[in-house]
């Protein structure tokens, strides 16, 4: 079962409808639907990082830092929190591992300043 936090890779699909690519995207639906539902939410993944720290909807992961190790990402990226999409659970195609409590604290930011949340 795929669990919140969990770095997946999916095919991502392209904004104009096309097929996509194969990228890596962050579970950031509860883990209550994670087993109710067939679907899950995931935050876009990227190594374009020109707007870390920039913008309230990315967050950076440094694969070298504690916080970033366990994530199974091979060079600096962001989770960008204003990229979110549902896939069924049945297309994820690999875990690749997991984020750190850390990095899901400033996810939780992040994801609140997409969306407009208080």
């Amino acid at each position: 079962m795929t669990r919140r936090g969990d770095v997946v890779i999916i095919e991502f699909p392209f904004v104009d409808g096309g097929r996509g690519k194969n990228r890596p995207a962050l579970v950031v639906q509860a883990d209550l639907n994670n087993r109710r539902l067939q679907n899950t939410i995931v935050a876009m993944i990227s190594g374009n990082v020109r707007l870390a720290g920039h913008v309230a909807s990315q967050v950076l992961v440094d694969p070298q830092s504690v916080g970033g190790r366990s994530s199974g990402l091979h060079g600096t990226s962001v989770v960008k929190c204003e990229n979110i999409y549902t896939v069924r659970q049945q297309d994820i195609l690999q875990t690749i591992g997991r984020s750190s409590t850390e990095l899901m604290t400033e996810v939780n930011v992040c994801l609140k300043a997409s969306l407009d949340l208080e």
